[in-house]
């Protein structure tokens, strides 16, 4: 089949859906106004709550949520075959993702840009706030842990790339400068700052800046996300993110232009091994762990209720915001899929696949799209060794932007785990707060490091509760649908079109912890027993079916009780605006 059909067809249903589902969404079920004042004005500080141009906003969203995610996810997932990826990107990303970010959002500047999961204990309950809260808490320092590894080793394996990564920092702090304080007109601060990012990564693409360790660039990234996660948001993140969006645009530009000049055809098999092999797991449930920022992730709903909803200017920006900056994501992550099964001859694919197996892609996967998309932008004239260096430096900026906004998230986690505890003092401080998840952060660094016992690069799979992170982040999104649930439930509108998506996800997570916890068990009696992934799998499975149950007991106690719409914030008198 053509590569190019495929895009035809994604598109057929991403802009229907776009056009009609999500706005259903948001005029009758979410029941968003444009005459209500966002958290972004009623909570104005400067700081975190800051009222933001959609696109200047839409590019900070999408550079948060997609990271290496969307290259990572779908690369891998190839070795299933083209169809099983190519189903949950599309269908997942409508119907599950882009739902799940909405709704996060939505509800998140009802309760004034408060988290998901701190809203939790408003809408189910005390109990269930503090477990999702600390749920939070574990995952995304996990995950942010490797992050930290994961962009150190690319910043040491690929020095070109450190140039346009920091350099695009300093042009961000300026163009923050000019847009808020010196009141420079967006097109013309988006050309300067484009412009300048340009120039970096053409510097960085004729100059190195090699000789830096791993070890070294670890503590340097730390320090640098402390800092990005007390300063104002409009000052760093928001600016960096819009302009860092534009590498991505460019990048998914240049390999659709890619995948039309070179009309390449589908290589891979439709389907691969999708019940499992000698070396390869079932497609249900590890495909829906693994390819999860391309089609639901739990991730996104932090981002959309902690930081955009903050930042949202007008309610009615915020499904362009969260449902098109998610569509937008599935389409990349669509497009990754195609450059691993199309852009690439079917010996390569074959070799990479199933010589060298699941474990080598998974350990690897930037290796099989880099070189599927140097294949497709040697069809638009670019060389097969520039093509493969902008994909790296594009990957390298964009796991940076993941890294600082969510240490920024989990500073406004441990600010609220810590205002349910009546600890004020850690509420009030953003320092304090930041410190703390810098090094919680930290933390899972060390037990990473620490878990390399055969030196060399220090790997995000030496930490030996890795192969627990993609459940967990999973289960997260199943919670943020159940929570969106029952507010939905408590007002008598639809639930149907979040209880679903629900159900899928907690059903395939809680399948895929609970396959975890039985090989663990099975492996105790073997050489290398993991009992921290067997505590953590447990632990997962029984504060998955725990909020479960809260939901449930919740639900049925309105039902007795009747309508509930305590949660449904009065009418502003005044409109959004200044």
């Amino acid at each position: 089949m053509p590569a190019i059909l495929i895009v035809i067809m994604c598109l057929a249903a991403f802009v229907p859906a776009y056009c009609f589902y999500a706005r259903h969404i948001q005029n009758k079920i979410l029941g968003l106004d444009p005459k209500r004042r966002t958290p972004a004005h009623l909570k104005r500080d400067g700081i975190d709550f800051v009222p933001s141009n959609r696109m200047v906003l839409f590019g900070h969203h999408f550079a948060s949520i997609a990271g290496l995610g969307p290259i990572v996810g779908p690369a891998i997932a190839a070795v299933w075959g083209w169809l099983p990826a190519l189903l949950w990107v599309v269908f997942g990303t409508i119907f599950l993702g882009a739902v799940h970010d909405f709704v996060a959002g939505g509800i998140s500047i009802r309760f004034g840009g408060r988290s998901i999961g701190d809203l939790t204990g408003d809408i189910i309950g005390p109990r269930a706030r503090i477990l999702f809260l600390l749920i939070i808490f574990f995952v995304v320092g996990l995950f942010m842990g490797a992050f930290a590894i994961i962009v150190g080793g690319l910043l040491d394996a690929i020095p070109n790339s450190v140039i346009p990564v920091f350099g695009l920092i300093a042009i961000a702090l300026v163009m923050g400068l000019f847009l808020y304080k010196a009141k420079m007109p967006l097109w013309l601060a988006t050309i300067f700052g484009v412009g300048l990012m340009a120039l970096a990564i053409f510097l960085g693409l004729e100059y190195k800046i090699d000789g830096i360790s791993q070890t070294t660039w670890i503590p340097i990234l730390l320090v640098y996300s402390l800092v990005a996660s007390v300063l104002p948001v409009w000052l760093l993140l928001q600016p960096r993110d819009y302009l860092n969006s534009f590498q991505l645009y460019a990048g998914l530009g240049m390999l659709f232009l890619g995948i039309i000049f070179t009309a390449p055809v589908m290589q891979a098999p439709l389907t691969s091994n999708v019940l499992g092999g000698e070396s390869t797991p079932p497609v249900f449930p590890i495909m829906f762990m693994i390819v999860a920022c391309a089609a639901i992730s739990g991730f996104h709903s932090l981002v959309s209720s902690g930081t955009t909803a903050r930042q949202v200017n007008n309610e009615k920006d915020m499904r362009f915001i969260t449902y098109g900056g998610m569509l937008t994501e599935g389409f990349f992550g669509m497009i990754v899929l195609l450059t691993c099964t199309a852009g690439i001859a079917y010996a390569d694919w074959k070799g990479f696949y199933i010589t060298e197996g699941f474990s080598a892609v998974a350990a690897n996967p930037l290796k099989i799209f880099l070189q599927g998309g140097s294949n497709l932008l040697h069809g638009i004239g670019l060389s097969k060794e520039l093509g493969k260096l902008l994909l790296t430096v594009m990957a390298v900026g964009f796991a940076m932007t993941t890294l600082d906004t969510a240490t920024r998230l989990l500073r406004f986690n441990v600010e609220e785990i810590a205002g349910r505890l009546g600890m004020n003092f850690i509420r009030k401080n953003r320092y304090i707060a930041a410190l703390i998840a810098i090094l919680w952060i930290g933390f899972f660094v060390l037990i990473t490091a620490a878990g390399n016992t055969k030196g060399g690069v220090i790997k995000a799979s030496d930490n030996p509760l890795w192969p627990i992170a993609g459940m967990s982040n999973q289960l997260m999104g199943a919670l943020g649908l159940l929570t969106a649930s029952v507010y939905l439930y408590k007002l008598r509108r639809p639930t149907l079109f979040t209880l679903i998506p629900m159900v899928i996800m907690l059903t395939l997570t809680l399948w895929a912890v609970a396959d975890t916890i039985i090989k663990q068990f099975s492996s105790l009696t073997g050489p290398n027993p993991n009992y921290g992934v067997l505590c953590v799998a447990l632990a997962l499975f029984a504060l998955g079916i725990w909020l479960a149950v809260e939901a449930i007991l919740k639900a049925i106690q309105l039902k007795r009780g009747g309508r509930d719409e305590s949660e449904e914030p009065p009418q502003a008198d005044a409109v959004n605006g200044e």
